[in-house]
């Protein structure tokens, strides 16, 4: 996993900025050209030419010119990996709750006995 780090880093760069993730989550519904990716977005051409860059130095986006037009589409392994990573960490995340989930049942268990004998 830690040789994944790098690409892994300009992932998450890249998809945190709200503009990229509006182009990826476009992109996920199939390949589009450059003028689509900008027609809803209210920024320059140049603007989005570079999001477009550094979602394509992440590894997300690939694009194609032909002639005038370039095309742009997603890296769908890109996306997987990122979520396979994302599903390992959730699997640490939810055993490290687990483990003081029953921690606290243990230390409050010997509590609610003491207060029922008092009572």
């Amino acid at each position: 996993m830690l040789n994944q780090q790098p690409s892994l880093d300009l992932t998450f760069q890249a998809l945190a900025d709200p503009t990229r993730r509006a182009m990826v989550e476009r992109l996920t519904q199939g390949s589009a050209t450059v003028s689509e990716l900008a027609q809803p977005l209210p920024m320059s051409l140049p603007a989005v030419m570079q999001h477009l860059a550094v979602l394509e130095a992440s590894g997300l986006v690939r694009s194609r010119k032909v002639g005038r037009v370039r095309t742009c589409q997603l890296d769908i392994q890109v996306l997987r990996e990122t979520e396979r990573w994302l599903n390992q960490a959730r699997l640490g995340w939810d055993r490290r709750m687990d483990r003081l989930g029953a921690f606290l049942h243990a230390i409050q268990l010997p509590q609610r006995q003491e207060d029922d004998t008092d009572s």
